[in-house]
């Protein structure tokens, strides 16, 4: 069982955690379930996505990756980065 002020970290209790209702859909038993693709990059993970594959936008193309049970609690935009960080790159002059 997850303590809920793991769901709830960084936002008031009385406001609730941000649930978005997904497409989800379960598989059968011998099948792979298609990812799940949204845009809702601020949506709370839920114990029960554990498993699941997601493809979350980030403003040009969609990240795909599979929530596994320390992902709970965090929100879907934390793992389809949108900025590129060019830390050390030289800038080259015109001559």
């Amino acid at each position: 069982m997850i303590p809920t002020r793991v769901l709830f970290a960084g936002r008031s209790v009385w406001k609730g955690p941000n649930i978005v209702p997904l497409p989800i859909v379960k598989p059968k038993l011998g099948t792979i379930a298609p990812p799940v693709k949204t845009q809702a990059r601020s949506a709370t993970i839920l114990p029960n996505f554990v498993g699941l594959k997601f493809m979350v936008h980030n403003g040009k193309i969609y990240h795909e990756f599979t929530v596994t049970e320390d992902m709970v609690g965090h929100k879907l935009g934390e793992f389809s980065p949108c900025v590129l960080h060019l830390l050390g790159r030289i800038a080259v002059k015109a001559n």
